[in-house]
């Protein structure tokens, strides 16, 4: 496992305890329960993408895990936003995610991004290497 993705790892599963004690939250203390099963899910399926990407199969199979682990992290972002715009986070704590969700997009994003430059880079080269034998 490269340096990167263990960062991004580390960094995912360490999101995911934090939405776990934000749902409990929203359990106890707010008695919010429709939104919360919304943010739990797709705050935890970061990381769980990204731990089944380790073992993804291919380069196309790597690259789709990480896709849906973005599109899990970008609607975690929605129902942050939705989540303080209807008072159940204070700035401050929905800051704090927001500011832990955006970090995680962006290395997602950076992943995808290198895995795919690498291949078209690898594929390139094996057809030139082609032509020549």
């Amino acid at each position: 496992m490269k340096k990167k993705e263990s960062i991004l790892r580390e960094k995912s599963y360490l999101f995911a305890v934090r939405i776990v004690r934000l749902s409990q939250y929203l359990q106890q203390q707010k008695k919010e329960f429709i939104l919360n099963k919304q943010i739990l899910r797709s705050g935890t399926a970061i990381g769980a993408l990204v731990r089944e990407a380790e073992y993804a199969q291919s380069n196309a199979d790597f690259i789709g895990k990480l896709s849906i682990s973005l599109k899990e992290a970008n609607e975690t972002d929605y129902w942050l936003l939705l989540l303080k715009d209807t008072e159940y986070l204070d700035l401050k704590l929905y800051d704090s995610l927001h500011q832990d969700c955006d970090e995680l997009v962006s290395m997602l994003v950076s992943s995808v991004k290198t895995t795919k430059q690498r291949e078209a880079k690898h594929s390139s080269l094996f057809t030139l290497h082609s032509s020549l034998v």
